[in-house]
């Protein structure tokens, strides 16, 4: 109740919508081993955050370009999304069918989810915030230690994409009665370009870069380095502007605690997007990711 009068009191103060605690969850501080590497590997640090419950729904995200047009398919800048951009919506005005409302909504580019979150008072988690919340199990903040968690994971992993997914809020929450994280879609994070580069990105200049290939990966004692594994190269597969009909994404928060970590103090550097501040008035857009013509990796098309 405390936190949730100073967030309204912050609200008025700053004009940020207030979001309501409901449908968010609040996460300590607390650390993070990047890929789940070793037990000797460093860890990142991660300060407090908000995470929504649930993936962003498809009638959440058409509510949302009903209100902001520029958003919509046929009308985003080809810049910023692919010719795939919402393409699963095939209901009356290019709105999505009632059987996919509760639906977690894909085919929408980092840009697109980016300015959703921001039209909420939010943002993307960044890929440490996201590990954190993903390493907890249904009893346990980190769940690596148990019997069959992380075989259940790879599982999931296995599993061949479907067309038609299942509605959010199906699978059982986690310790932080947070759900889908596994097994539904992949999601967007804030920071996705910057988790699998050199020494100069954060927390990874101790890594072993033998283990990012597949091999390496494949043969580490815990299983869950496998799984980690395929999440960050995902990750690394992707540009900005893609619309993949197995990623969606949630939206995160900054809590009032105060940060005692530099980890979320360097978000990749934002700049200017005329275009996007005429159509939206947001402030800033990341810079354009590397070549959209690329073509997407194998890895890029398989399922969660």
């Amino acid at each position: 109740m405390k936190t949730a009068l100073l967030l309204g009191l912050a609200a008025l103060h700053t004009g940020v919508p207030f979001v309501s605690e409901a449908n968010m969850a609040e996460l300590p501080r607390g650390e993070v081993r990047p890929l789940y590497l070793t037990k000797d590997s460093p860890l990142t640090e991660v300060a407090a955050f908000f995470l929504d419950l649930l993936p962003v729904t498809n009638a959440e995200f058409a509510h949302f370009v009903s209100q902001h047009p520029t958003w919509q398919a046929g009308q985003a800048p080809a810049l910023f999304v692919e010719s795939q951009y919402l393409s699963h919506w095939l209901g009356v005005d290019g709105r999505p069918r009632p059987e996919q409302l509760q639906q977690a909504v894909t085919h929408v580019s980092w840009y697109a989810a980016n300015a959703y979150c921001q039209a909420q008072g939010k943002r993307l988690p960044t890929v440490s915030e996201w590990e954190y919340a993903a390493q907890a199990s249904e009893l346990s903040a980190n769940g690596s230690k148990e019997v069959g968690y992380t075989q259940r994971i790879l599982s999931w992993y296995a599993k061949p994409a479907t067309a038609v997914l299942p509605n959010v809020g199906q699978s059982p929450a986690n310790f932080w009665k947070i759900q889908d994280l596994h097994g539904l879609v992949w999601e967007w994070t804030q920071d996705f370009n910057t988790a699998l580069v050199t020494g100069e990105s954060r927390g990874d200049s101790s890594l072993d870069q033998g283990l990012f290939c597949g091999s390496a990966a494949a043969g580490s004692a815990d299983p869950s380095d496998y799984a980690a594994f395929m999440r960050y190269g995902f990750r690394s597969s992707l540009k900005a502007p893609y619309t993949l009909g197995n990623l969606g994404f949630r939206c995160a928060q900054d809590s009032l605690e105060p940060k005692s970590s530099p980890e979320l103090n360097k978000s990749p550097e934002l700049q200017n997007s005329p275009e996007l501040n005429k159509s939206l008035g947001l402030q800033k857009s990341i810079k354009q990711a590397k070549s959209a013509n690329e073509p997407v990796s194998t890895l890029a098309q398989g399922g969660s």
